[in-house]
């Protein structure tokens, strides 16, 4: 009996569509700089509304940012390491 080894062909999908970001500005407002703020959001952007951050949340939404970061860079690297192990041929270009 001879035993022969087979390698499963793989097809490899397209990479999802790169992020396309939308500009987000913030403004760090205090006491001291708040009616200015108020008038010049009137002046800009017509109406005013506020959404509010603690310092320890602000940092906290940093963090989490950090995370889904790392968490998507792993992924990356493993969908490679899948990709270059279904691929045609071994690391030395042979087949």
């Amino acid at each position: 009996m001879v035993t022969q080894v087979q390698k499963l062909t793989v097809p490899i999908v397209a990479r999802p569509a790169p992020i396309d970001l939308v500009d987000t500005q913030v403004h760090v407002v205090n006491a001291d700089n708040l009616d200015e703020f108020i008038q010049q959001l009137k002046d800009e952007k017509g109406d005013v509304a506020f959404v509010a951050l603690s310092i320890d949340t602000y940092e906290n939404l940093a963090l989490n940012i950090a995370e889904l970061r790392r968490y998507i860079l792993q992924q990356k690297d493993i969908i490679v390491y899948y990709e270059e192990a279904v691929a045609p041929g071994d690391k030395n270009g042979q087949n």
